[in-house]
């Protein structure tokens, strides 16, 4: 069974808040969206990594942290990475939900 939107969600403040070192009341999440990333890099490639060439439905879940806005890309089976802005990459489309 794969997670939903938002135990994702809440697994993405968990580890916003241990990075950041605030607590979980203080975050606010911007934005939380289904989306199509167009490779198993979650649009988030790092240099050197060989990714699967398959589109993987998943999410994109913008936080606010302060001053900071940290962007976390998804997939549905739960897996999340903190992407910095620059290898942030678009998703291919929306996902359907």
């Amino acid at each position: 069974m794969n997670p939903t939107m938002a135990a994702v969600t809440d697994a993405v403040l968990a580890d916003a808040a241990k990075r950041t070192g605030l607590d979980q009341s203080e975050l606010a999440v911007e934005r939380a969206e289904p989306v199509t990333w167009a490779d198993g890099s979650l649009g988030c490639a790092e240099p050197g990594m060989k990714y699967t060439m398959a589109p993987v439905p998943g999410y994109r879940i913008r936080v606010r942290a302060g001053e900071q806005v940290l962007e976390y890309h998804a997939s549905r089976r739960g897996y999340f990475v903190l992407c910095p802005a620059g290898r942030s990459a678009d998703p291919v489309g929306e996902a359907a939900s």
